[in-house]
């Protein structure tokens, strides 16, 4: 049954869960008896009817995307393509290398030369969990850096973990290791611009090359550059948590 507010029954609830990756239709049925999913703010009851459009769905206090239009592709974006919708210069898009529709935006933003992961969607409430600062999702880079033969000194690596100094500010603590000579490896939270390439070159080491390999707990090292895939809705699950701050199913 597909029908919408206004007196007319919509899809039962269990089925949309189910339909979105929390499980079978019994495990969603024994979620909404726990009373852990509210709907328009009130716990719902096993069999409630939900508007797919307009209902706002959470689950232990995560909000969920239920529209049945919902996407989320990961993208491994490369070098020299531009995070935004249209570019006035006629350079190519990260809109470009997903499908046309439906209609979709980039989370978050990595800058023209920086790859890596990038997720884009039409799902409005996780973008915003998972950009907005306070959330506090971490996002994982490997930066290539100018040095020495002896690599990035210790004391370099002190200041990008304790916090470096920039025009807009102390930067939040990052976790910083070395994996190899020249290689870093940060661990960030905020979302400044180009804050990677500004910390690197406020310690004494411009980047080269740039790559964003986390975002929460979505790791991907098989989709290759300039291509995607679609997340899967475990992962969409646990993404959402994460930034909502909640526990795994």
């Amino acid at each position: 049954m597909s029908t919408t507010s206004g007196g007319v029954p919509g899809e039962r609830l269990q089925k949309v869960l189910a339909r979105i990756g929390y499980g079978s239709r019994r495990v969603c049925e024994d979620i909404i008896v726990a009373g852990r999913v509210t709907v328009n703010g009130e716990v719902a009851e096993l069999g409630r009817r939900i508007d797919e459009e307009s209902d706002a769905v959470c689950v232990d206090g995560a909000p969920v995307g239920v529209r049945p239009d919902v996407v989320y592709y990961l993208l491994n974006k490369p070098r020299g393509v531009v995070t935004t919708a249209d570019d006035t210069h006629g350079r190519q898009t990260v809109l470009d290398l997903v499908p046309a529709s439906p209609r979709v935006f980039p989370v978050g933003r990595l800058d023209m030369d920086t790859e890596g992961l990038l997720i884009i969607t039409n799902d409005g409430d996780l973008a915003h969990l998972v950009t907005h600062p306070s959330k506090g999702v971490e996002k994982e880079y490997l930066a290539e850096v100018q040095c020495g033969s002896e690599g990035v000194s210790n004391s370099a690596i002190r200041r990008l973990r304790e916090g470096v100094e920039l025009d807009d500010g102390l930067t939040f603590p990052a976790t910083v290791s070395q994996p190899e000579s020249g290689v870093l490896r940060i661990t960030i939270h905020e979302g400044r611009n180009r804050q990677i390439r500004r910390m690197c070159e406020a310690v004494g080491h411009p980047v080269s090359r740039l790559v964003r390999v986390r975002i929460g707990p979505i790791r991907d090292q098989r989709t290759p550059p300039g291509r995607f895939r679609h997340l899967t809705p475990h992962e969409v699950i646990t993404l959402r948590n994460t930034a909502a701050g909640v526990g795994t199913l």
